[in-house]
């Protein structure tokens, strides 16, 4: 099996065949569109939502405003979790404005209808919101690539290190879309490989804000571990209902499958202490990645999340590969993407799949006690970093129709 790094380095020749016959080739409409849609109102707004706007364009700046002679464009939009409203809003960039690439995508069912659309006009989707692992799994397309994490990355960390640690019996309490049960299939699967097994479970409307029933079906299931398989404001009404019902100071540990430090800011260090995650990005990672989110701090008044992270990078990538072609088009744009590695202040030795899936080193984290945090930013104790051929779904494992025989 030739290892996926090698296929990735691999395309660069072709990639740079290609770059040499579109040289001359013009921008179309000579501007760079993007489209920026994600939740900027519901359960996904303080993680990703208004800001993820900024970290577009902190990237469109470092890039001088514009790529290859053409100025680039950035659109935005409200998706409001709408399958419906988002697919609407990616029809009409795509043929009232010509957008040539559109990025955020955050609940996995708009995504998963509006990369349907991209692949069908041919433009460029980068998602960086999204979780479900299906992204790239059995709906992976030539059209996107998924930058930050997924479900087999977030489950895979945090699932195996709290089952290996002798706690194995799970109840699963998941949201009930495509992104919640993507999860819910990626926890069972870990649980079960580490010794474990599912003694109960149930799915919860999303979003929702009274999650009694739910926490009390879970309590008395007698698990050792709840797993939340939910994001957002879900997430964080789940852990405040399990504190009042003092489900973690009589033995049972909550496992948040997917956190954002939002959330923990949110919720408060007194209440979230001790919480281990998976997370693809922490902004006290390494000198680099502390300075950008200064920077994100000074223009937005807030510590960037690790989707914010994301968009900034995926689009820096993005223009990047313009650059260097001087061609917006699509496929030439992805190929050139994925024969040039990640090397910045999200992703060290980054490099992009033939399935899409952008693959980088994961890290599973602990949320500090108020007494051990040094500062109110001081959120996160690094207590193993998942290295990036370990953290994602491996491609002989593959359903994606664009891998070949299942592995490369």
């Amino acid at each position: 099996m030739i290892p996926t790094r090698q296929f990735a380095l691999g395309t660069l020749a072709a990639s740079m065949l290609l770059a040499s016959q579109a040289a001359t080739a013009e921008i179309t409409d000579n501007e760079i569109r993007i489209g920026y849609l994600a939740d900027m109102t519901g359960a996904y707004r303080d993680p990703i939502g208004p800001l993820g706007e900024d970290a577009i364009r902190m990237a469109i700046e470092d890039m001088g405003g514009s790529v290859a002679g053409a100025e680039v464009v950035l659109f935005s939009a409200d998706d409001r979790n709408s399958p419906d409203v988002g697919s609407s809003v990616v029809r009409e960039w795509i043929d009232e404005r010509n957008v040539d690439m559109v990025t955020g995508l955050v609940a996995s069912s708009v995504t998963l209808a509006s990369v349907k659309l991209l692949e069908e006009e041919n433009r460029l989707g980068l998602v960086n919101g999204a979780v479900s692992s299906g992204v790239t799994n059995e709906s992976c397309s030539p059209n996107h690539i998924h930058w930050v994490y997924d479900t087999w990355a977030m489950s895979n960390g945090t699932a195996s290190a709290i089952t290996q640690e002798g706690n194995t019996d799970w109840y699963l309490l998941s949201a009930d879309y495509s992104f919640g049960h993507a999860l819910e299939r990626d926890v069972t699967r870990v649980v079960e490989e580490n010794g474990g097994s599912i003694v109960g479970s149930t799915r919860h409307p999303f979003p929702s804000s009274d999650f009694s029933s739910f926490m009390l079906q879970a309590q008395a299931s007698g698990a050792d571990v709840i797993a939340l398989n939910n994001a957002g404001s879900d997430t964080i009404n789940a852990i405040r209902t399990a504190g009042q019902f003092g489900i973690t100071q009589a033995g049972q540990i909550l496992a948040g499958m997917v956190l954002f430090s939002t959330d923990i800011r949110s919720l408060g260090q007194e209440i979230a202490q001790g919480l281990q995650f998976t997370t693809a990005w922490f902004y006290d990672l390494d000198e680099e990645a502390r300075a950008w989110a200064e920077r994100f701090r000074e223009r937005t008044g807030s510590m960037p999340t690790q989707v914010h992270a994301g968009l900034y990078s995926s689009t820096l990538h993005y223009l990047q590969a313009i650059d260097a072609i001087g061609n917006d088009e699509a496929q030439a744009v992805r190929q050139q993407m994925a024969a040039t590695p990640i090397d910045d202040m999200f992703a060290s030795g980054g490099y992009i799949r033939e399935d899409g899936r952008m693959v980088h080193d994961m890290y599973l984290v602990e949320v500090k006690s108020p007494e051990e945090a040094v500062d109110e930013d001081d959120l996160f104790r690094l207590v193993r970093t998942i290295p990036a051929d370990e953290a994602f779904r491996p491609l002989d494992q593959s359903d994606c129709h664009l891998v070949q025989n299942g592995d490369t």
